[in-house]
């Protein structure tokens, strides 16, 4: 690969799942696979779920994760660029990334042509099969005026709340059961023959990448267990890789 102008890719590193010092281990990997992509990358996308839950007041955000927010800042300060993609945990954006970090949140599917090669980026949540009931409640969560609602909380009550109703979402998740065919595999298939080179994804926390007539479907996995994977396109070819142990996928 050439090794000057690398886009790298992630998903679902849910910091602020589980006990506080397990969810710093992870922050610490995270950490440390930003140390190591800054001396050759010129753009990070972020596909969604960084977090666990994420929802921030006027003049308040969660406090846990300023050593991340820390990072990304250094790293769009030291001319990086960076895209993120909100996912269906981190959903309770509203203008602190862009403002303060100079980090764009795209609410909706991406389609970025990068080098000369199309790529759809989109976390994949809502693409599966009999999810009908899920969109429903996407529309009421990311709705302005529920959020504003939302945000006559007190900070404390209302992340609390955010975090809680995550960890349910978890649990309702895990157990669904989304049938036989993979909805997210098929929708990548349509946007490869609309004539995308790459549709990538995250949400299933299954990483994989295959060939799709002549595209490719990319599955970024995720950052719960070790070690966890990510994706790097160097302008011709695209990898699945994990990390720390970077080999590819």
């Amino acid at each position: 690969m050439n090794t000057a102008r690398m886009i790298y890719f992630f998903s679902d590193v849910h910091l602020g799942l589980g006990n506080r010092s397990a969810d710093r281990v992870r922050e610490d990997l995270l950490l440390q696979f930003f140390d190591t992509i800054r001396s050759d990358c010129t753009h990070l996308i972020i596909v969604g779920d960084l977090f666990d839950y994420w929802f921030e007041y006027k003049t308040v955000v969660p406090k846990y994760f300023y050593r991340t927010l820390a990072a990304l800042d250094s790293l769009q300060r030291s001319g990086i660029r960076i895209d993120y993609l909100m996912g269906n945990h981190d959903f309770g954006h509203y203008t602190f990334f862009e403002t303060e970090l100079g980090i764009p949140i795209q609410k909706g599917d991406m389609e970025l042509t990068l080098f000369d090669k199309r790529f759809y980026i989109a976390h994949g949540d809502g693409k599966a099969y009999n999810d009908t009931g899920y969109l429903i409640l996407r529309a009421i969560l990311r709705n302005r005026f529920a959020q504003f609602c939302y945000r006559l909380l007190h900070p404390d009550i209302g992340i609390g709340m955010a975090s809680r109703t995550s960890q349910g979402s978890r649990a309702y998740t895990d157990k669904k059961e989304y049938g036989t065919k993979d909805g997210l595999a098929d929708f990548a298939e349509k946007k490869i023959a609309e004539g995308f080179d790459y549709v990538i994804m995250g949400h299933r926390h299954l990483a994989s990448m295959r060939q799709c007539g002549g595209g490719w479907y990319v599955n970024l996995g995720h950052w719960l267990s070790m070690p966890a994977t990510y994706g790097v396109f160097d302008g011709k070819s695209f990898e699945l890789k994990t990390f720390p142990a970077e080999q590819s996928v």
